[in-house]
């Protein structure tokens, strides 16, 4: 199962991995809890994907949603979601986390639509 979470909300738990999906460092949160998640900066959005989105967020969403679809295709990307997968084998429970404001207009919004249509089966829930 698959949640999200903020980052700055977050508080590792037991029975569930917390997996950092933004390229950037968030601000503010200690290497402590940093160092209690896993950091999978390969799953994010290129650099020019995100400068290019944040310049209109407003009305490139759809847009980038399809670029980053594509961008979950390559390699590097590829190599990534092998990772999740086989974290979220290994506990119950798979924190996605992010600092973004808004994850639902954001690239995790669209990385759990790729996940459900690729194979996840249980649940997802926002957890704000």
């Amino acid at each position: 199962m698959f949640s999200v979470q903020r980052i700055y909300d977050y508080t590792p738990q037991a029975d569930s991995t917390g997996v950092f999906l933004d390229r950037l460092y968030p601000r503010g949160v200690h290497k402590e809890l940093m160092a209690q998640v896993v950091w999978l900066k390969d799953l994010t959005p290129s650099a020019e994907l995100r400068r290019w989105y944040h310049a209109d967020s407003g009305n490139r969403y759809a847009e980038f949603a399809a670029r980053y679809r594509a961008e979950l295709l390559d390699p590097v990307h590829q190599a990534a979601l092998a990772e999740l997968w086989r974290l979220s084998q290994a506990r119950p429970h798979t924190v996605l986390l992010t600092a973004v404001k808004q994850p639902e207009h954001s690239h995790i919004a669209v990385l759990l639509d790729y996940l459900h249509e690729n194979g996840e089966h249980g649940s997802v829930q926002n957890q704000n």
